[in-house]
């Protein structure tokens, strides 16, 4: 007997193929304020140990793998690895710088309802204003100052390179010219409410410190003096 092919088969069959689809996606649209047709994919994905990855601040949606399916998958020796995905290490410190330049200034931008200058949209109502797209407000890299900033620490321009390209073809980033850009899973698959953290409090905030890049690096450092500024007591009545 032939299954019923509905919409939440379909979202699932795209999502497979694809690995991801944007959050305008008509269909994918619907599923995000339909309580039941969201309930139904997440079921119909759960049946081969898959979830879905979503996140208000990111403009796709995608898949990833259930805890008790990565054992199966990967085995001890994939779980005990630092990535599933094969990146070498200096790869994978890469992703990272990358994610840091990219996202953590992205996301301040998102929740202050910031454009892409840093002005605050709505002043008073601020607030109350939708949160900015990823494409409106996540920077681009110079790939030059990339090179330059972090150069000998990501193993110089030929390793940069090589990894740039496996970063690109995971879905990381995407290449425009000279420039580096957010890839649909960047957002997705690294969580923030983890990583940065560890990041702005840990000794990689001294290395981004550093950074020259034109748009990335004044959002950095703007990030870390709030994060040093002393925070308001509440006042005794």
């Amino acid at each position: 007997m032939t299954p019923t092919f509905d919409d939440a088969a379909s979202l699932a069959a795209q999502l497979l193929a694809r690995r991801w689809l944007p959050r305008s996606h008509p269909l994918m649209k619907r599923a995000l304020i339909d309580a039941e047709l969201w309930a139904e994919l997440g079921r119909r994905l759960a049946g081969v140990g898959l979830r879905v990855v979503d996140n208000v601040y990111a403009d796709q949606v995608s898949v990833a793998l259930l805890r008790p399916a990565e054992a199966a998958v990967f085995g001890e020796v994939g779980l005990n690895a630092n990535n599933n995905l094969e990146l070498p290490r200096d790869g994978v410190s890469l992703l990272v710088v990358l994610w840091s330049l990219i996202v953590l200034p992205k996301r301040q931008r998102q929740i202050n309802r910031s454009d892409t200058s840093g002005d605050e949209q709505g002043e008073m109502f601020g607030g109350t204003k939708p949160v900015p797209t990823a494409a409106s407000v996540s920077p681009t890299l110079s790939y030059r100052s990339l090179l330059a900033d972090f150069g000998d620490q990501l193993g110089k321009k030929l390793r940069i390179d090589a990894n740039l390209k496996l970063l690109e073809r995971h879905g990381f980033i995407v290449r425009r010219g000279e420039d580096i850009a957010e890839g649909p899973l960047l957002d997705l698959l690294l969580d923030y409410d983890q990583l940065a953290p560890r990041i702005l409090d840990g000794a990689l905030a001294d290395v981004l410190a550093r950074a020259t890049d034109p748009l990335a690096a004044p959002a950095i450092a703007e990030i870390q003096a709030a994060r040093q500024e002393p925070q308001d007591e509440p006042s005794e009545d």
